[in-house]
């Protein structure tokens, strides 16, 4: 009895200190994810955005054919699944 009270304890402990963790590392992460920031950023800078993607497509075209094929491959088993939700 004396033992499943100790276990309890320590799995109460465990957890309350996982969720400190948890909180910390979600805390760390919103400076990684878009932020508004980065949506002003994007919206303020649009054109130089979609040239830069233009130009990064370009390269990849030449450098790398086969990363456009599973680009492509991926965007039309999304757009696949997207319609098999609305349906």
């Amino acid at each position: 009895m004396n033992v499943d009270i100790e276990k309890y304890n320590n799995i109460i402990k465990e957890n309350e200190e996982l969720k400190i963790k948890n909180k910390i590392l979600e805390e760390k992460l919103k400076s990684y994810t878009n932020t508004e920031h980065h949506k002003q950023y994007y919206i303020k800078n649009a054109e130089i955005v979609k040239e830069k993607a233009k130009k990064y497509t370009e390269k990849l075209k030449i450098t790398n054919p086969e990363k456009i094929k599973q680009y492509r491959h991926t965007a039309y088993l999304k757009r696949k699944e997207k319609l098999l939700k609305l349906n």
